[in-house]
């Protein structure tokens, strides 16, 4: 779909001050985020408020899939002091609550797991009360993998679905629908104590329908928390937008989950899996006042 992004988009430019100071932190660290790598439309306001999602195992993935910015092909070795990196970053930006996610590393016999569970342990063990929030790939569905991170005890395990399924071999080519839902399942199974998440992106082509099924599938998984925002086209060579979905839209599948039994649904066009998380997480302590439907509306 070409053309202008629908009025709803409407947001203030990034301080050019404060993004430079981000990213001479960033490159000083030889870290990347996901806030960069794949062009997320929220980064004015991330790095405004000294919040980054970090991206580990390197800046350069694996697989294919055709909704997402970030490089692809033949990553280089695993950069060991990324997680002492990752502290520094933490201590630099005074952060109580850190978000990891990372590219897919197919290439790797574990997929990576060990780089996550380094990564979390040596923020707990430095950063009293931190909570940790990890966006993890499916690690070609090894439960031995899956079963490591559980055992390292982060906070938030979060895992995106990103589409309904039938969109899944040409937005998503190399995941399994099936696969993803088992792995916030056994997730629950290992430790019914860590909160899991999911994220879905919209405008891809989906019916409302399916919409509503692939809720009910992570319902049944025992999925916690749901993120639900508008697709953006990273380029003209990546899948296109079918449609906007409008700020309403948004807000009747918010009710819809909240129905449904999720502890909370955070539903908007500018929304993203990892975006204001902190606020998101504490729904689930039963902060009431740290959340609102506000919080995600970008009007």
């Amino acid at each position: 779909m070409k053309g202008r992004l629908p009025f709803w988009f409407s947001q203030k430019p990034a301080d050019p001050k404060i993004m430079l100071t981000m990213e001479r932190l960033l490159d000083g660290l030889s870290l990347h985020t996901i806030c960069e790598s794949a062009l997320c439309p929220n980064i004015g306001e991330c790095f405004f408020r000294k919040t980054a999602t970090f991206l580990i195992l390197g800046d350069v993935c694996t697989r294919h899939c055709t909704f997402c910015a970030v490089e692809n092909g033949h990553p280089l070795p695993v950069d060991e002091e990324e997680p002492r990196h990752l502290l520094e970053a933490a201590e630099k930006l005074n952060l109580s609550y850190i978000v990891i996610t990372s590219v897919t590393r197919d290439d790797l016999f574990d997929g990576g797991t060990s780089q996550f569970v380094k990564a979390i342990n040596i923020l707990h063990e430095n950063r009293g009360g931190v909570i940790v929030e990890v966006l993890i790939p499916d690690f070609c569905g090894s439960a031995e993998a899956l079963k490591a991170i559980v055992e390292a005890r982060p906070e938030v395990v979060n895992h995106n679905v990103e589409t309904v399924p039938r969109l899944y071999p040409k937005v998503r080519p190399g995941a399994d629908y099936s696969r993803s839902l088992e792995l916030l399942f056994m997730v629950k199974n290992l430790n019914p104590e860590i909160v899991t998440k999911s994220g879905l992106m919209l405008g891809l082509g989906e019916t409302k329908e399916e919409v509503v099924e692939v809720m009910e599938d992570l319902r049944e998984a025992n999925c916690d928390l749901l993120t639900i925002g508008q697709y953006l086209q990273p380029s003209p060579k990546h899948y296109p937008v079918v449609r906007f979905v409008s700020p309403e839209e948004f807000s009747e599948y918010r009710d819809i989950g909240k129905d449904m039994g999720f502890i909370e649904v955070a539903s908007a066009p500018l929304v993203r899996s990892s975006f204001k998380a902190a606020e998101l997480y504490a729904k689930v302590k039963g902060d009431a006042h740290s959340l609102d439907s506000s919080s995600f509306t970008w009007v």
